[in-house]
């Protein structure tokens, strides 16, 4: 086995979802759970079929998210790996939907953050070991960072 650290492509930072789902079925019902979960959400996807053409298959409202996620699917190259980008929406808007697709066996990372994919490949082909999501932590928060958080979540409208 060779491994391989594959960084993916995100120039403007825009949330993503990685995972990995079971069945060529899962374009559409994701794409369905999507436009389901936040009215006019924009979004490009792109999923990894592991049998028969092996094709990469895309859908999406964005074309150039769909372009993204089809270029960073190709990158990594894993079989049954799937990639969303957003935009209008945030994954913990869409993520429970996206879990619920029968299809999707995995969440690797739901994420903004600068995200790196450590890929085993075999003679069969490529499978994710895991994923590095952002930086290593700089320290344990303080009463200011406490506080700053607590506005942060308020701000978006995640608490009250």
């Amino acid at each position: 086995m060779k491994t391989e650290i594959v960084k993916i492509v995100n120039p403007d930072a825009k949330n993503l979802i990685f995972g990995q789902s079971h069945f060529i079925k899962t374009v559409e019902d994701l794409h369905e759970a999507l436009v389901g979960a936040v009215p006019g959400i924009k979004f490009g996807l792109a999923f990894c079929e592991a049998s028969g053409p092996r094709f990469i298959r895309t859908s999406g409202t964005d074309e150039a998210m769909v372009k993204l996620a089809a270029q960073n699917a190709k990158a990594v190259g894993c079989g049954h790996a799937f990639f969303i980008f957003l935009e209008n929406a945030f994954p913990i808007n869409v993520l429970n939907a996206v879990k619920m697709v029968p299809e999707v066996v995995r969440i690797f990372a739901a994420t903004a953050n600068p995200l790196e994919v450590m890929v085993g490949r075999t003679k069969q082909g490529g499978g994710v070991l895991g994923v590095v999501d952002g930086g290593s932590p700089t320290g344990v928060e303080k009463e200011k960072d406490v506080a700053d958080r607590k506005e942060l979540l308020r701000k978006f409208g995640y608490k009250l």
